[in-house]
């Protein structure tokens, strides 16, 4: 299947996978593709195991964004950072306990939107260094500005 000039198909994203897996030092992860059917909502997202060391990196067949390597990066990053993004949601549990209670919330928001900047702006750093000429995604942007 072609997106935006893309081929989302398993041995397109193996290959994106298998180059950004070396240069993310993550090779000693046993990391399974799973295409998503076009009704899923998210382009993509990762399910991860720390104990076994196995991650499932899940694709939209029709993702929103125009640069797979973009999305691919964007999701390994975010098994990159797992660990210190599951002490910060432990550490908000101690703090605030195990209820969302609205200051719990609140954290957690500003949490989640701090490590999907941080992530989006290394994704953006990894494809500019990598020599990608590849438009980033507008993600968002698109559906405030339907010119787009």
């Amino acid at each position: 299947m072609e997106v935006n000039g893309m081929k989302t198909n398993i041995l397109n994203i193996g290959k994106i996978l298998n180059k950004w897996t070396s240069i993310l030092k993550l090779q000693d992860w046993d990391i399974t593709v799973k295409l998503m059917q076009p009704k899923w909502k998210k382009s993509g997202d990762i399910k991860i195991s720390l104990e076994n060391r196995q991650a499932l990196l899940l694709i939209n067949k029709k993702p929103r964004c125009e640069n797979l390597d973009e999305l691919v990066i964007h999701e390994l990053l975010h098994l990159k950072l797992w660990g210190m993004d599951q002490m910060i949601e432990d550490s908000l549990s101690i703090l605030y306990g195990g209820k969302m209670s609205k200051k719990k919330e609140f954290a957690y928001t500003q949490f989640m939107t701090l490590l999907e900047s941080t992530v989006q702006d290394l994704t953006k750093g990894y494809l500019i260094a990598s020599g990608s000429k590849r438009p980033f995604s507008l993600n968002g942007l698109k559906e405030q500005i339907p010119e787009i």
